[in-house]
């Protein structure tokens, strides 16, 4: 083949078009056969899919889990200052021991 003449694209547009396939505006097979990447990429998405959801899952059940015991922490926390509050004890204590 001599490299100074410029391949035919007219056989690949026909043998494109034989096999179902078309072809885009960038001149890239569209449908047809493939090379078989197009299935790695779709197996990776589903994938990527897949572990988020399982995250999303995972991140739900720690919340829902912990919520109740962080709601007790802070109504008990509230009760703690607010009785402190109110007793007035060592109201004239340092904050800071010397």
């Amino acid at each position: 083949m001599n490299p100074e003449i410029a391949p035919d694209i007219g056989a690949d547009l026909v043998i494109y078009r034989f096999a179902g396939g078309s072809i885009d505006s960038v001149g890239s097979p569209v449908g047809g056969r493939g090379t078989g990447e197009e299935h790695i990429m779709v197996w990776k998405v589903i994938g990527i899919v897949v572990v988020a959801l399982i995250a999303f899952w995972i991140l739900g059940a720690l919340i829902e889990a912990l919520l109740p015991v962080l709601v007790i922490a802070a109504i008990g926390t509230g009760l703690y200052l607010l009785y402190k509050a109110v007793s007035g004890a060592d109201d004239k204590a340092p904050l800071i021991k010397p």
